[in-house]
């Protein structure tokens, strides 16, 4: 009984136990589970739509991807392999109780609407079966009855596996991901043949001049160059390596180099998975141009039949069940008595009725981009705090030691980092986006340093 207690332990609010922590296996298979997904079925065609062209994409995947694995590795994997907290409870010993609490309650939504997206992706495969209308790209609201069921029915399915906690989402991922990794090879093999590539000696010429051909965007959608592809390859992770949120999965790591084990996810999902689904794509508007749904659930089918529409509802429940545990994470530190069980059931719940608008799913990459810029000042406000104050003579964790409520210095460089990108986005326009994160980061981390020296100067020399 008392190792099935501890076994079920999350240890919100204190360092896990070495007795606890996870071999390299778990993370291998968590990230090749959650990034070899249902939603690279949406992100990959929507790379196509933007118009970009065949050396863009693959260049920008290839250095994006590998700048995200450097961040979770150098980043976010040394700190929380030595602190060993989530990251809610980590910000409340640096910013105080009432900051933490409008920054998870802000975390908590973005994860939830993210978690409703990807429950969006795997219920597409039973519109294929009951042939209820779906979203199209210009959709932002429900589309009928059959759609809300289909997604509401999704939805609870996946929030009872996310509330079982971090080992039983593991476990999932681990199951399940190589099935996932073989159909997006799959999936990449009959939309490349589809598509008339023959062999290596045909694969550049018809990638290039008949799938990413580097022409007008579709109507609504951002025109996409080298820029945009690696930027948002690094970034659209951002929340969870730059950002810190990992740091409530990578405390359970024996090793902070186990982070090299995102790159299972970003070069078979973000890499692999996102050309297969482009293929898949451009199969479609080959048939029938004027079809330009992007839909995971008709996709996978057109390629592989019943077994593709399998893929797709596997692989939107690995996606959405590390997303909802990490949500449920944010709104349990809000009242720390509550079961986290039973919180991330209620969110899961809240997630279902975001999924039932696909704005969120057709304007995915958008919203991807805008998530990272709002949170990612934390990250920033973390790393500062472990990293750079104490050479400046400076205390981490200055809230738990001073018993502040709110740290101002953390609450000024959260706005100021966000005031600031809007202000580019304001000057040069809202396709830049994807581009603003990385001055906004330095700026968390500038005033964050400089604001913590005169507020610590004001505190009791016993602080």
């Amino acid at each position: 009984m008392a190792e099935e207690k501890a076994a079920a332990c999350e240890y919100e609010r204190e360092a896990v136990p070495e007795r606890a922590w996870l071999g390299l296996k778990s993370y291998v298979g968590q990230f090749a589970g959650e990034h070899v997904a249902g939603t690279e079925l949406m992100i990959g065609p929507l790379f196509l739509a933007a118009g970009v062209s065949a050396i863009d994409f693959f260049a920008g995947l290839f250095v994006g991807n590998l700048l995200a694995v450097l961040s979770w590795t150098l980043f976010t994997a040394p700190i929380a392999t030595r602190v060993r907290l989530t990251l809610y409870y980590h910000l409340e010993k640096i910013c105080g109780r009432r900051l933490v609490v409008l920054y998870n309650t802000v975390n908590g939504v973005m994860f939830t609407i993210q978690a409703g997206a990807m429950i969006t992706v795997s219920a597409t495969v039973l519109g294929v079966f009951f042939r209820f209308r779906m979203p199209e790209l210009s959709d932002t609201l429900p589309t009928g009855f059959g759609w809300i069921a289909a997604v509401v029915m999704t939805g609870v399915l996946f929030s009872v596996v996310a509330a079982k906690g971090y080992r039983v989402v593991a476990a999932f991922a681990n199951l399940v991901a190589p099935l996932m990794v073989v159909m997006f090879v799959v999936f990449g093999v009959v939309g490349f043949r589809k598509m008339g590539v023959t062999g290596l000696d045909t694969f550049w010429e018809v990638a290039s001049t008949r799938i990413w051909t580097g022409g007008a965007p579709h109507p609504g959608q951002m025109k996409f160059t080298f820029w945009h592809v690696m930027f948002f390859a690094w970034f659209c992770n951002m929340v969870w390596h730059i950002g810190m949120a990992d740091l409530s999965l990578f405390r359970f790591a024996r090793k902070p180099w186990y982070a090299l084990s995102s790159a299972a996810g970003m070069y078979l999902g973000h890499f692999m998975a996102w050309i297969a689904a482009s293929t898949l794509y451009a199969v479609q508007l080959q048939t029938d141009p004027a079809n330009t749904a992007v839909l995971p659930g008709p996709l996978a089918y057109n390629a592989c039949g019943a077994l593709g529409l399998l893929v797709v509802v596997i692989a939107g429940w690995t996606t959405a069940n590390p997303t909802l545990y990490r949500a449920g994470l944010a709104f349990q530190a809000l009242v720390p008595k509550a079961s986290r069980a039973k919180v991330t059931l209620l969110t899961g719940l809240a997630a279902s009725v975001t999924a039932v608008f696909p704005v969120v799913i057709m304007k995915l990459l958008g919203f991807v981009a805008l998530w990272g810029m709002v949170l990612m000042p934390m990250g920033a406000v973390i790393f500062a705090d472990y990293w750079l104050l104490p050479r400046f003579g400076l205390r981490r964790f200055i809230a738990e030691h001073a018993r502040l409520t709110v740290n101002w210095a953390a609450g000024a460089a959260w706005l100021a980092s966000v005031l600031f990108c809007v202000g580019l986005l304001a000057a040069f326009g809202a396709d830049k986006i994807f581009f603003v994160s990385l001055p906004g980061w330095f700026v968390a981390v500038l005033v964050y340093v400089a604001l913590s020296r005169w507020l610590q100067s004001l505190l009791p020399m016993s602080v």
